[in-house]
């Protein structure tokens, strides 16, 4: 009977260690895989900082009073050259009451279409990188767009800055080229007041054609933040 005691006695112990190992085994495995999975969501945390810093090539930099304290305030477009649409960024730096350093105040990758738009398929856009001019605290964007150009002008109030105008010149030439038939509609758009007008003529001619007028109110008023390179066709 002792025999068949220690018998079972050892094989209860020997399968006892077995699980003992067993879960060893399991422990180490789920101890590997959550460390996997922490080293996944490292890397591409790792990743997605480092996108962020790929504005490298500066393109455009203006300097002026923006916010109205005497001091110069500055504006910067960079380039990622990682990315293959080629995205570009908006910096915004004001001064500050102590006379420290200027401090960042808007960053946006929205306002300004990559070079090599994805829906193009990588084919160039076809634009220059808009062009800013800062006169009399006002932040001007120039851009082209299809059969002519437009200009947004940004004010710095309230805290953020505001589109307050929209200047658009376009043509009706379907030929690449313009000519004395060629009708250009001028519009500009006072978004404070919601006055648009659209004036009609002809090249090197003072005749109007024709002029409309209407009111579109927008508010609140658009914040360079928000405002995205697709919003000309809204204006």
């Amino acid at each position: 009977m002792l025999p068949v005691m220690i018998y079972l006695y050892i094989h209860e112990l020997t399968f006892s260690f077995k699980k003992i190992n067993e879960l060893k085994i399991m422990k180490n495995i789920s101890l590997y895989f959550v460390f996997i999975l922490i080293s996944v969501h490292m890397n591409l945390f790792a990743q997605k900082i480092k996108s962020k810093n790929n504005y490298v090539y500066q393109v455009r930099e203006e300097k002026g009073d923006l916010n109205n304290d005497g001091k110069m305030d500055k504006i910067i477009v960079e380039m990622d050259t990682v990315d293959e649409t080629r995205p570009l960024r908006l910096q915004i730096f004001l001064s500050q009451p102590n006379g420290k350093k200027l401090t960042l105040a808007v960053s946006s990758t929205k306002i300004i279409e990559p070079q090599y738009p994805v829906e193009n398929q990588g084919k160039f856009n076809g634009y220059q990188i808009p062009n800013f001019f800062i006169e009399k605290g006002i932040l001007s964007m120039w851009s082209e767009i299809k059969g002519g150009n437009i200009t947004y002008d940004f004010k710095y109030q309230k805290g953020n800055f505001e589109l307050i105008h929209v200047t658009k010149l376009t043509n009706n030439s379907t030929k690449g080229y313009v000519d004395e038939n060629t009708i250009f509609t001028d519009a500009k758009f006072n978004l404070i007041s919601g006055l648009r007008i659209e004036t009609d003529g002809k090249l090197g001619s003072e005749k109007v054609l024709n002029k409309r007028k209407k009111i579109v109110l927008i508010r609140p008023l658009p914040k360079i933040q928000d405002f995205k390179f697709s919003d000309k066709k809204l204006y």
